[in-house]
């Protein structure tokens, strides 16, 4: 469904789906990075990046059950750090440069990359319910994954608020 879209509300800590303005699933109690949320994300502080994201890689997961990728760090995280002096210019026109060819964006600038959501895998669904516990990524249990799963494609809008 091309008009398909998700907004990860991590106040409220939901995941929607929306086709148009019309919700279409919700679902509750998702996890985010430990170290919460920040516009400015830079590789190992844990927090999960906000912003407007799209799907770019799907791939099953032997540790998560399966991983949709966002494409994070976006042209707009790359110019601010840039601005601040988090990184180089040589990482800022990997970054540009991957969204002007309309491929992903590298992932081992000190942005830091390989986010997504995902499911909890064997992980402790106590641990899941009672803290944020993700590196940065947004985690459901793994019925709401499978569940999920049917409204994701490649390309779709991720917002995380």
């Amino acid at each position: 469904m091309p008009d398909s879209w998700m907004l990860v509300d991590t106040q409220k800590h939901t995941l929607s789906v929306f086709r148009g303005q019309k919700l279409i699933d919700r679902f509750h109690d998702i996890a985010i990075g430990r170290g919460g949320v920040s516009a400015d994300r830079m590789r190992g502080d844990g927090t999960t990046p906000l912003g407007t994201f799209h799907n770019d890689r799907i791939r099953p997961s032997s540790r998560f059950v399966r991983f949709f990728r966002i494409d994070f760090p976006r042209p707009e995280h790359a110019r601010r750090a840039f601005d601040a002096g988090r990184i180089d210019a040589h990482d800022y026109r990997r970054i540009v440069a991957a969204f002007e060819r309309d491929q992903s964006p590298p992932q081992d600038t000190p942005l830091g990359g390989q986010l997504g959501i995902h499911g909890l895998g064997a992980g402790d669904q106590k641990v899941h319910g009672a803290s944020d516990w993700t590196q940065g990524c947004i985690a459901l249990t793994n019925q709401q994954l499978e569940r999920l799963s049917r409204w994701v494609h490649l390309g779709m809008r991720v917002e995380v608020r």
